[in-house]
């Protein structure tokens, strides 16, 4: 029998999330995203090594900070570059409750000129999410021209 490559239930890319207090995150974002908890490795000093959640059919990674092996989370680093595109059946609500548990609106939510309704907002760790629900299928001509349309309105303002 052969071994996949990837493990069954994951994908290609998997998220890997460095935090600072990744217990109170895994609580997050089960409350939050309702992810649910796959397993849980535990330091001696009753941090996390490493942890799996799972949100829809998407695994991501964490582990609490680890300077010594450059594992650091964003608040240590100043911020992230990095930003998590978060698909749910109803981005109002998500959003809504992400903030009511101390996350940080960077963008409300609107529709969006490619089909999708979005806000981003900045957890209480430091990760940045874009939480969308899509709403409309558009094709590339049509993504382009509402692209176009907006420039310029933003351009005549």
């Amino acid at each position: 029998m052969t071994v996949s490559a990837i493990p069954k239930g994951y994908h290609a890319i998997t998220p890997y999330l460095i935090i600072n207090g990744a217990a109170k995150a895994i609580d997050y974002y089960c409350k939050v995203f309702n992810a649910q908890l796959i397993m849980q490795m535990p330091l001696p000093d009753g941090g996390i090594a490493h942890a799996e959640i799972k949100i829809g059919d998407s695994h991501i990674m964490l582990s609490d900070m680890c300077p010594e092996v450059h594992f650091k989370s964003p608040d240590e680093l100043g911020g992230t570059p990095v930003s998590l595109m978060l698909y749910v059946a109803d981005v109002d609500a998500v959003f809504a409750q992400a903030i009511a548990e101390g996350a940080t609106e960077v963008r409300p939510v609107h529709d969006q000129f490619y089909g999708d309704r979005a806000g981003t907002l900045q957890d209480p760790f430091g990760h940045v999410w874009t939480i969308g629900t899509h709403k409309e299928d558009l094709n590339d001509d049509e993504i382009s021209q509402r692209m176009a349309d907006l420039i310029s309105k933003e351009e005549d303002a």
